[in-house]
């Protein structure tokens, strides 16, 4: 029986045929995802659902997809879906990453132009009759200064773009090395000297706790006076209150929003306000890109419920049908290990080793080490995944090596993976167990033995008595009940570390309590995306 895909958002033509093309049973129903009941009682009849941004893929819908394997998102944002539901349901998670890249970027040079010369306001008045000639005085880009905050794929476009236009263009992106800093063309600045040095501000960067609020009340205060502000990125970057009182005042200059904190957005602080662009997330919004993303979609969902071949996948690794039963266990490991490094690791990566010992150097390392390097990005992008993760590596500097070995332990075979930067140097290691569950083996050359937990958390101290029953009654005081909890040192009165696999959340109190005890080097909480 062939497989059946319901498209609920409005996609091509091209791509409804597509999938007919290739022997899909396709049901084709735009205005479907907007129609929550509907859609409801129709899911269980489908093997995919192909979708934009209308149609919202919740726990609800997904618990009533009893035959549904694969989700695909036109796009790159997959807010829209409850992944962690689907995943626990085995339901892969695709999107399309790079199909609106310059469609984002333009958008963001046009809000650039337009809020440089007034044009919205003196395109209303023209149109009014009237010939407001020396009330829409603007200023030229040439020789300005862009401060670029994120100089991923979108923003190294933007910045392309940018240096053609004669502009200054300065960048702050904690994953930009400056070798490719050099090769793109721009001058790599901490945050604070961008806001004092830029005439006009760009975000190319996702939504995370990193993130959000990166032009907070405190940094809008630190702008160049007559800065101009751009987003065309993710609502929630900008204080949007904050950054409305500093246009009122006359601190900043202008601003162009095509995204906001709440969407749909009805209400902004930043509506009315004079030199204020707004657009109604319009980023991807070309007929090149849509028609892209949805032919890019059609074809991976068609590949994977036909072959089982996996393509930009969210919550899976790319990897053919033959290897998933073996490396799965693997790839878990990979994500995990590369997961700890990203979040034990705040300065800008310069290199990444990953060693494959035993039996798995003759796994698909690349599938292996595409999962590494999407879990050590994982915290500062979470729209990452194992095809956009190598680039993303790639365009920021990062150098990426493998090695292979034989069996040279106890373990038949193991990961080991490097992280170095310009300050320092981490590795962690870790194995798959014959019941199928990875384990960290090694962190900093310690040997442990720890369970993946899906809350950890992570101590260094000297090797003296009394640590085990800190940390035990410091967590217990704060309603911490652990899980497991493993201990590890170099040699005996020296570097030792604790890792510990907690039931829940550590509460802020708590890492402030055992800092106080002023036994602990480092107390850092993990968290892991454990099946």
């Amino acid at each position: 029986m062939a497989p059946k895909v319901l498209i609920s958002d409005a996609l091509s033509e091209a791509a409804v045929q597509i999938f007919r093309d290739r022997g899909i049973d396709v049901t084709f129903e735009p205005k479907l995802g907007k129609d929550k009941e509907k859609l409801l009682s129709m899911i269980h009849e489908f093997d995919g659902l192909a979708i934009r941004s209308a149609t919202k893929a919740t726990e609800k819908l997904i618990e009533q997809a009893t035959n549904l394997k694969v989700i695909g998102r036109a796009g790159i944002g997959v807010d829209n879906v409850d992944i962690p539901a689907a995943s626990k349901k085995g339901i892969i998670v695709m999107n399309t990453p790079f199909g609106n890249s310059i469609t984002t970027a333009e958008h963001a040079i046009s809000l650039m132009m337009a809020v440089a010369r007034q044009i919205p306001e003196a395109n209303e008045s023209t149109h009014a009759g009237k010939w407001e000639k020396s009330k829409f005085m603007g200023v030229e880009l040439t020789g300005k200064t862009l401060g670029v905050i994120g100089a991923g794929n979108i923003g190294s476009i933007v910045i392309d773009r940018a240096r053609g236009l004669r502009m200054k263009v300065v960048a702050y992106d904690p994953f930009l090395s400056e070798e490719r800093a050099i090769e793109i063309g721009v001058e790599k600045l901490e945050l604070d000297e961008l806001l004092g040095r830029a005439d006009f501000i760009t975000f190319h960067v996702p939504l995370t706790d990193q993130t959000r609020n990166i032009l907070s009340a405190e940094a809008i205060a630190k702008l160049k006076p007559g800065v101009r502000i751009i987003n065309c990125a993710r609502g929630g970057l900008v204080d949007e209150e904050a950054l409305a009182e500093a246009i009122k005042s006359g601190h900043v200059a202008g601003a162009a929003f095509d995204v906001f904190a709440e969407e749909p957005a009805t209400n902004s602080p930043l509506f009315n306000l004079p030199n204020v662009v707004v657009t109604p997330h319009l980023g991807a919004a070309t007929t090149e890109a849509q028609e892209n993303v949805a032919l890019q979609v059609a074809e991976q969902m068609s590949d994977y419920l036909l072959s089982g071949a996996v393509t930009n996948a969210i919550n899976m690794p790319s990897i053919t049908a033959e290897e998933s039963k073996v490396m799965g266990p693997w790839i878990e490991l990979s994500k995990h290990l590369g997961n700890f490094v990203g979040q034990m690791t705040d300065e800008p990566i310069q290199s990444i080793n990953i060693l494959f010992d035993g039996e798995v150097s003759g796994m698909n390392l690349k599938a292996l080490t595409a999962s590494t390097i999407a879990g050590i990005m994982r915290k500062r992008n979470p729209d990452v995944n194992m095809v956009s993760a190598p680039v993303i590596a790639k365009d920021n500097g990062i150098k990426v090596s493998t090695t292979k070995q034989d069996q040279s332990g106890v373990f038949e075979g193991y990961i080991k993976v490097t992280v170095t930067t310009a300050e320092r140097e981490r590795s962690v290691a870790g194995t798959v167990f014959s019941d199928g569950k990875p384990r960290f083996i090694q962190i900093k050359g310690i040997n442990v033995d720890a369970e993946v937990g899906a809350n950890m958390l992570y101590t260094t101290n000297e090797d003296v008595p009394g640590i085990i029953g800190t940390l035990g009654s410091t967590l217990g005081d704060h309603g911490v009940n652990i899980a497991n909890f493993t201990l590890g040192r170099s040699v005996a009165k020296g570097e030792a570390i604790a890792l510990l696999y907690i039931d829940d959340e550590v509460p802020e109190a708590a890492i402030k309590a055992l800092h106080g005890t002023g036994r602990f080097k480092q107390v850092k909480t993990l968290t892991f995306d454990v099946a």
